[in-house]
């Protein structure tokens, strides 16, 4: 019900303000106060939307309790009701917003039509900010949809620029010169944890979280200009490792990249961070990639990072000769240098490791690789270290035929149907059962064309043809093809098309007219 409050000292003109009001509005629930101290308690208990307010009263005048009235709630609507008709007191009760101004004695009809109109602004006012809540869920929803997209396109794959920068803008993220991936492995079956991750990294601040693939979710985080790179990272990874507290923290591990000064290089801070999860033994749950040991990682010529960065590339091209020449090179490259063979093992295993975690990304559910039989000589380590290679392969080649010929037309055909709503890799990946990242290479590799991109060309041929109609403004076109940012819509119709909607949509009225 709605709510309002009658304030006169005057006991016969509450009275009869209340009787008009209850014959007229049944609907409405009314109380009442014969001074301004008695309207401040009411405002806080009772909550009333509308007010009738008397201005000349003993104590605090109307004016006043107006003011301290909408201390408490700016919301109140005021209908003065006085017998003064003073212009000074006409002026400054419309300052205070007060919305209507009746000289008493009022007629009733008077009475019912100020109510009337001030309740409809009420009732409409209500409307449009559930419709404000509503599409603040939505763009919030969208822009956590907008957020792990963006971080699977600039990790695996390019936003085109046409997108980037408008994209950055509308995920209204703090950026620095500075920023770093770290990657989250987490335990089998650890699904659920995945939005507790995501508040946590939030509470901390400045970073967009990607989607889940397999066991592990990878964040861009934007370095603080007030912290060290180090101490900024440290504080995020034992924020996130705080969510295993009541779980087995076994499996759990993060890796954190190296600071890069653009999104173009941020796919090697990945890679890095990926690399720096392989030893996940460790005691301390996390691991910087610059804080693997030299020794680990250059041997008489042999750089074990750069050897594993050009193995991310060739791996999710599947380009399994050249993975097996790399991995023969390095036992090759130990045996010569009379590294031990267990040392070079390990290696391998390392290399082995890196090759099973870029699969699990792609979508190829793969243990750790581990040697089954005891390795006793370079030979036998070159057999077992193929034939654990051999099995990656066939897993994902498995994979690659569990996909259908026309997969990618009928996700191109989806996205046509669809790219009104609030769909991302990750909604497309669960319907077609697939990865995220595979979904774009394959996408890419099929159509030539981003993700991203086409969605967007849809979208815009879309709004193309809802512009024809004049009755529908940009800001209704903005939300039927699936955008929830006016501003965001403009940017990237202007970047497409070289002119703004409006100009565009006056060119093609203007055509019509000529036509007909």
């Amino acid at each position: 019900m709605k709510r309002l409050l009658i304030v006169d000292d005057e006991q016969i003109v509450r009275e009869g303000l209340q009787a008009i009001v209850s014959k007229n509005f049944p609907e409405i629930q009314i109380e009442d106060a014969r001074n301004g101290k008695i309207a401040l308690e009411k405002a806080i208990t009772f909550q009333p939307e509308l007010v009738l307010m008397d201005i000349k009263m003993p104590g605090m005048n109307g004016l006043e309790t107006i003011q301290k009235m909408m201390e408490i709630d700016p919301y109140i609507k005021f209908i003065m009701i006085t017998a003064y008709a003073e212009f000074d007191y006409a002026k400054s009760a419309m300052k205070l917003g007060v919305k209507d101004y009746l000289l008493k004695p009022s007629k009733a009809s008077e009475v019912v039509k100020a109510v009337s109109r001030v309740m409809s602004k009420i009732k409409e006012e209500k409307k449009l900010k559930e419709k404000s809540i509503q599409q603040q869920t939505v763009l919030q929803k969208a822009l956590t949809i907008v957020e792990t997209d963006v971080v699977t396109q600039l990790l695996f794959d390019h936003v085109h620029e046409v997108h980037l920068e408008e994209l950055v803008e509308l995920l209204d993220t703090p950026m620095t010169s500075e920023k770093f991936v770290m990657s989250i492995l987490l335990p089998h079956d650890s699904k659920s944890l995945y939005a507790e991750i995501k508040q946590r990294v939030r509470k901390i601040g400045s970073a967009w979280v990607g989607t889940l693939y397999g066991r592990q979710i990878p964040i861009i985080v934007f370095r603080k200009p007030d912290e060290s790179f180090r101490s900024q990272a440290i504080t995020l990874a034992r924020e996130v490792l705080s969510v295993a507290t009541t779980t087995d923290k076994e499996g759990w591990f993060i890796g954190i990249g190296n600071v890069c000064h653009s999104l173009d290089t941020i796919r090697q801070s990945y890679q890095e961070s990926l690399i720096a999860t392989k030893d996940s033994s460790l005691p301390v749950k996390y691991r910087f990639y610059s804080d693997i040991p030299v020794a680990d990682t250059i041997n008489k010529g042999y750089h074990s990072k750069k050897h594993e960065s050009q193995l991310f590339d060739q791996i999710r091209n599947g380009q399994w000769q050249d993975i097996s020449e790399e991995i023969i090179g390095i036992i090759e490259f130990h045996e010569k240098n009379g590294v031990h063979l267990l040392e070079a093992q390990q290696r391998v295993l390392e290399i082995l490791w890196v090759a099973s975690r870029v699969l699990n990304e792609i979508g190829v559910e793969l243990d750790s690789p581990l040697y089954f039989v005891q390795i006793n000589d370079f030979k036998q380590l070159r057999t077992e270290s193929l034939h654990l290679l051999n099995q990656m392969k066939q897993s994902f080649i498995k994979y690659q035929n569990q996909v259908e010929d026309d997969t990618i037309k009928q996700v191109r055909q989806y996205i046509v149907e669809n790219s009104h709503k609030q769909i991302s890799l990750d909604g497309i990946a669960q319907k077609f059962k697939l990865s995220p990242i595979y979904i774009s290479k394959l996408f890419k590799e099929q159509l030539g064309v981003n993700y991203i991109t086409f969605l967007t060309e849809c979208r815009l041929e879309h709004a193309r043809k809802l512009m024809l109609d004049p009755e529908k403004s940009l800001k209704e076109v903005t939300f039927e093809i699936g955008y929830q940012d006016p501003n965001y819509f403009s940017k990237v119709f202007r970047k497409v098309y070289g002119v703004s909607p409006t100009e565009y949509r006056k060119s093609l009225l203007v055509a019509k007219t000529e036509r007909t």
